[in-house]
């Protein structure tokens, strides 16, 4: 009997915890649960012929093989653009000098933006005065918008196949 008197609280507590993890998951529209955060590899065979919706993403200006270079994409919202934790599908890749490419799928068509950095210490944090970056469109950069252009210079429209676009790298 007193063993039975023990597991109640414990069970109580799991039941809130899934109730409030429930309460969580709907914050977001059913299904956009699995739309963000999701990492994935670098498979250039979804921007072959016939593939699609995806974007290839050619990132030109990559000043060395140091580090990573990071791919993400993001709905071309401003709810959405460069918005912590709202990015689609992100791609990481050890970084090589000069240009590099990426397939970055897209879950349907419409206006997305892409943001590519170059995390040339590997730290996992941004080095203004190290690291660099770009975005779709290739958008001015300077103090005023510290990095974060109005998602109205970065977005594009992505079809049904697959949309090609050029980032290039800047670095302090």
């Amino acid at each position: 009997m007193t063993q039975g008197l023990k597991t109640k609280p414990i069970l109580f507590a799991l039941s809130a915890g899934a109730m409030a993890l429930g309460a969580a998951s709907l914050a977001l529209p059913l299904g956009a649960q699995d739309l963000y955060r999701n990492k994935i590899d670098n498979d250039m065979r979804q921007c072959a012929p016939g593939g699609g919706p995806a974007v290839r993403v050619t990132v030109q200006g990559v000043k060395n093989g140091r580090g990573v270079v990071r791919v993400q994409s993001y709905r071309g919202t401003k709810a959405d653009w460069l918005e912590k934790g709202r990015w689609l599908n992100r791609i990481e890749a050890p970084a090589r000098s000069g240009t590099m490419y990426f397939c970055m799928p897209v879950p349907e068509t419409g206006n997305y933006g892409i943001a590519v950095r170059h995390d040339v210490n590997g730290n996992g944090k941004t080095d203004l005065s190290e690291d660099g970056g770009g975005m779709s469109n290739n958008p001015s950069i300077n103090i005023f918008n510290l990095g974060k252009p109005s998602y109205t210079k970065t977005a594009f429209e992505v079809g049904a196949g697959v949309t090609t676009i050029r980032v290039q790298m800047k670095y302090m």
